[in-house]
């Protein structure tokens, strides 16, 4: 237990294994996936909130005082009886939730794009190795001692496990059972699925659990009977990764500055023409000429732009260089077109940001 005033009691920790990190007390995680769906809160009954597919087939709902504080089904339409049913209780973290309602958002926009019913409504799978296959890659066994009639997977630690029940009959039985934690009111985290969910649902519900990614929560939102058997980090002590060694995708602007450094730099080494050489030499000659009448001798010419002197790259939104300096008018030029390096860059680059 922490003392009301204990100043690590709100701070943020990350906690492995994700699946006995228990609920934040928020369903974000969970409904990050169809945020995009329409949804709806209702201020009567035990349904706080209540997120549908477009088409009502798929609903997810919110049930944030019960036991059961998901509940999750599909149907044939907006109008038929769910043709399965998925509940998570009030310990389950949400991130495991989210597992499911990623799937379903998958599905739902396969079906709409191939015109068919969808996946969520094709049923179980008969190998029950299917849906355990994302924990038995892993690491998690097969459970010797289980009763006659049901497989259970069992995770290295000993902490967690999917338990397939293939006695009786009806379709609204529980058959998939998953669990975390050791037993009691608020350690316990539990999964159902009714007798009918598509294996491949349940198997990207289980995967989730298979991660070794850790999640956030605050210390004081760990039951204090869980607390050794997870490993809790305080976010604030992670060293984050330097920005220079993420890599990222260049985006337009990126591509757009390249190509007009590249073409600077391929003026800078193009070949100049008869016209130019005489221009320069002439330039030379009169440079020259007048500073040896200063008493100064001329400086050399350079055959190259100088890095200094590329005009600035400017960012979307901002002025172009040729609007906060204007060039003087070709009328009052020596010549209408460019006849240094300098200005072809210079050209160049007005020419590429418009």
């Amino acid at each position: 237990m922490y003392a009301p005033d204990d100043p690590t009691r709100y701070q943020e920790v990350l906690v492995s294994p994700m699946y006995l990190a228990g609920s934040n007390g928020t369903g974000e995680a969970g409904f990050a996936p169809v945020a995009h769906w329409p949804h709806q809160y209702l201020d009567e009954g035990p349904c706080q909130l209540l997120v549908t597919s477009p088409d009502q087939r798929i609903r997810i709902g919110w049930f944030g005082d019960d036991f059961e504080l998901w509940k999750i089904s599909a149907a044939e339409d907006a109008f038929s009886a769910p043709r399965w049913t998925a509940t998570f209780n009030h310990v389950t973290p949400a991130e495991l939730v989210a597992g499911l309602t990623a799937a379903l958002v998958r599905d739902y926009d396969d079906a709409i794009a191939s015109d068919t019913p969808g996946r969520f409504l094709t049923g179980p799978t008969v190998p029950w190795r299917d849906t355990v296959r994302p924990l038995t890659d892993v690491g998690w066994a097969l459970d010797g001692g289980a009763e006659v009639g049901t497989v259970e997977i069992i995770a290295p630690d000993d902490q967690a496990g999917i338990l397939i029940d293939r006695r009786g009959y009806g379709s609204d039985r529980t058959t998939v059972e998953l669990w975390a934690g050791p037993p009691g009111w608020g350690t316990r985290a539990e999964a159902t699925f009714t007798a009918r969910t598509p294996s491949h649902l349940i198997a990207a519900t289980a995967a989730v659990m298979a991660k070794s990614t850790p999640v956030i929560r605050e210390r004081h939102q760990i039951d204090r009977r869980m607390q050794h058997l997870v490993t809790m980090t305080p976010v604030a002590s992670v060293t984050p990764i330097p920005e220079a060694q993420v890599s990222r995708a260049p985006t337009p602007l990126d591509v757009g500055r390249t190509a007009v450094t590249q073409a600077v730099h391929r003026a800078a080494r193009a070949p100049r023409t008869a016209a130019d050489l005489r221009v320069m030499a002439a330039q030379s000659r009169s440079t020259g000429a007048a500073q040896k009448r200063a008493g100064h001798p001329a400086p050399a010419t350079s055959a190259r732009v100088p890095a200094s002197s590329q005009v600035p790259r400017r960012g979307r939104g901002l002025p172009s260089q040729a609007a906060l300096h204007p060039r003087p008018s070709p009328h009052n030029r020596s010549s209408t077109m460019p006849t240094t390096m300098l200005d072809q860059a210079t050209a160049m680059i007005e020419n590429a940001w418009g």
